[in-house]
């Protein structure tokens, strides 16, 4: 597959479609992957949110209108996607730091955001270390939330999931934690409700918890979430976050996934992913985590 010409047909749609309703399903069949996987992937790659992106060329157009052409502002509002001129005028005046309406009176050299295309030059090509692991369903039992989605670096809402347990929990966690991948663990479903895609900025589930093979005893019921899993094909990424280690850190390691996984025979499912630690101790030195990736064949 090639990775560069599927990503810049993907870059292509989005032009042709700027000031429509985009598929990002579309977008996702072109680049090879699925649209959480492309937006991760995005960006990785642009060093910003697609969000991000398809509102500055937007902008970038309206500022181009404003100066060249007659339409009314509200016109031009209603292209970009907003439904009131102040609205419009408060994003474009964060943005080029003047208002439409004076730009309009008094045209100026803005600097333009002009479209993205990539050029990805690979040494030798990606090469990712990783086992596959066949596992039946499961369960994982501990606490649940919600966060807001960040596809680019760490996102510090984890922490307000994690404070849900306390001391006491992570004992009776670690107590029952008999199943591979033994410890304290988080997954991070795409959305609330279920696996399908969701913007960046919108709220997303994550759990954590621990494996287990069988629904939560009754007794801890009021007390811990489950979470589901039907059985499936994993890819396991091994991380260690200190960098005199040589291994890649957990967020480093998602970065290369997003990279790699377009070029490979699998896909993801769209089941959650899971992030294994090592210890919950998250002081001690050294610490080492895997990424598990649910996937299946391309095609199949």
């Amino acid at each position: 597959m090639d990775t560069t010409a599927g990503l810049n047909a993907a870059m292509r749609y989005i032009e042709q479609h700027l000031f429509d309703a985009i598929d990002f399903d579309e977008i996702a069949k072109m680049a090879g992957c699925s649209e959480y996987q492309f937006r991760r992937m995005f960006s990785y790659l642009a060093n910003m949110p697609l969000g991000e992106y398809v509102r500055k060329r937007r902008m970038s157009c309206a500022a181009e209108w404003l100066c060249t052409g007659g339409e009314k502002i509200i016109g031009i509002a209603m292209k970009c996607g907003y439904e009131s001129p102040d609205a419009f005028a408060k994003a474009f005046q964060a943005m080029y730091g003047v208002s439409p309406s004076a730009l309009r009176k008094n045209p100026t050299a803005l600097k333009t955001f002009p479209p993205l295309f990539f050029h990805l030059t690979l040494k030798g090509g990606i090469e990712m270390e990783y086992r596959i692991v066949e596992r039946g369903e499961f369960y994982i039992m501990g606490k649940t939330g919600t966060i807001p989605l960040i596809y680019n670096g760490p996102n510090p809402h984890s922490a307000d999931v994690w404070r849900k347990l306390r001391q006491e929990d992570l004992l009776v966690l670690m107590e029952y934690s008999q199943a591979q991948p033994k410890g304290i663990l988080t997954a991070y479903g795409q959305t609330i409700h279920g696996c399908t895609a969701t913007p960046e900025g919108e709220e997303i589930l994550m759990c954590v918890g621990v494996v287990m093979e069988q629904p939560m005893p009754d007794r801890f019921r009021g007390r811990f979430d489950t979470l589901p899993f039907e059985a499936s094909t994993w890819l396991v990424f091994s991380a260690m976050d200190n960098t005199r280690s040589g291994v890649p850190g957990t967020q480093e390691t998602f970065a290369r996934i997003a990279e790699w996984l377009p070029t490979s025979e699998y896909e993801e499912t769209g089941a959650p992913s899971i992030t294994w630690f090592e210890s919950y101790d998250f002081s001690k030195p050294d610490k080492k985590s895997e990424i598990w990736m649910p996937v299946r064949k391309r095609g199949v």
